[in-house]
């Protein structure tokens, strides 16, 4: 009998059929979702983004901490966060330097001249970043997936932990199948002795106007030797945060999203107030806020998601980090919030706003119907 042997694609078309998640033509939520049509909720207009709206952006440069010194020595408690903008982070847990959805680009924007443009140029240079022992790509967004980055680091040999489907990308950009692995939801793979399992989160995919849910979104945790930490990613709130404080906690830290959001996506964006929510469902393990303070994705405030986490977490007596940008945080060792936002000044975004900004960079997929 003559085997034979399947194409990367194959193999990946294979898995995304016989995934619980995916329903034969996309992938789908557990639990269904609306956008838009709640009671007494109105869904924004094209409008709302193209007339912006009050200090969505910061006026002056923000306050940064260069950490190449912090990373040159190990860090002390076995656990260290360091929050590069938006939903990039290094973290380094028991030995093992995970990079999760690296963003190094001008913009998120299938356009290069326009599309939401990043308040702060990166942190550190990509060049100038430890070498990652592993990379971590939650969904296709190109707040999360970004091709100039990804090509980038196609030219190491770090490996890249992915959800089902989002490999073509990445094969696409240069990173050669053998470095890739796709998870699907409760799926892990370990990397120098770190477990990585990718859990659920509540959310949508796609890349332009023809291939939404196409590819599948995740949330992950990494569970090291000695500890344990949850990437929430791109979610709404949802009771699965139950299912995963069940299996994987008690945690350290745990990163959920606060920025980018608005009533009407509450299913598929979580916000301020309701990371608290799903940091009582999680039950354990210092906050670090993400998913803002880099891109104008929405029409609030910059600021006001921090500042409402501030003012929700302080109410629930939630541990919270919220380290400036750069800043290596060791939940072991954190002491209290400051709130370094305040010191930026603010003009309206109508003076600094230069192109229309569909929410999470996605090429407008928020407004096409599901």
């Amino acid at each position: 009998m003559t085997s034979r042997k399947l194409s990367s694609a194959a193999i990946r078309q294979e898995r995304v059929l016989a995934s619980p998640r995916f329903n034969g033509r996309v992938f789908v939520n557990t639990h269904p979702i609306t956008t838009g049509i709640k009671p007494g909720v109105e869904r924004p207009s094209l409008r709302d983004f193209l007339c912006g709206g009050e200090r969505r952006t910061p006026s002056g440069p923000l306050p940064f901490a260069n950490p190449l010194d912090a990373w040159r020595t190990p860090p002390e408690s076995g656990l260290r966060v360091t929050w590069l903008g938006h939903s990039s982070l290094v973290i380094e847990i028991d030995g093992v330097r995970v990079l999760t959805d690296p963003v190094w680009g001008e913009r998120v924007s299938p356009m290069s001249f326009a599309g939401p443009k990043r308040f702060h140029p990166p942190v550190v240079a990509l060049d100038a970043l430890p070498a990652p022992d592993v990379v971590l790509i939650s969904h296709d967004h190109y707040d999360h997936l970004d091709a100039p980055t990804i090509r980038t680091l196609a030219r190491t040999a770090v490996p890249f932990i992915t959800s089902l489907g989002v490999g073509a990308h990445l094969e696409r950009w240069g990173v050669p199948p053998e470095r890739i692995t796709e998870l699907d939801w409760w799926e892990h793979a370990t990397v120098h002795g770190l477990t990585i399992t990718a859990t659920p989160a509540q959310h949508f995919s796609g890349r332009g106007l023809k291939d939404r849910n196409t590819t599948l979104w995740s949330s992950f945790h990494l569970r090291g030797e000695v500890h344990s930490f949850f990437y929430g990613a791109d979610t709404g709130l949802t009771s699965e945060y139950l299912e995963i404080a069940r299996r994987f906690g008690p945690f350290d830290m745990v990163a959920l999203e606060i920025g980018a959001w608005h009533p009407s996506w509450g299913d598929i964006h979580m916000g301020p107030e309701n990371a608290v929510a799903a940091h009582a469902m999680l039950g354990s393990g210092v906050l670090l806020p993400i998913h803002w303070g880099t891109f104008n994705l929405a029409m609030h405030p910059w600021d006001e998601p921090a500042e409402t986490v501030l003012r929700a977490a302080n109410a629930a007596g939630v541990a919270l980090a919220m380290p400036r940008l750069g800043a290596p945080v060791e939940p072991a060792r954190h002491a209290g919030v400051d709130p370094w936002w305040r010191s930026v000044s603010h003009v309206p975004a109508s003076a600094t706003v230069d192109s229309p900004e569909p929410p999470d960079g996605d090429a407008t997929l928020e407004w096409l119907p599901d």
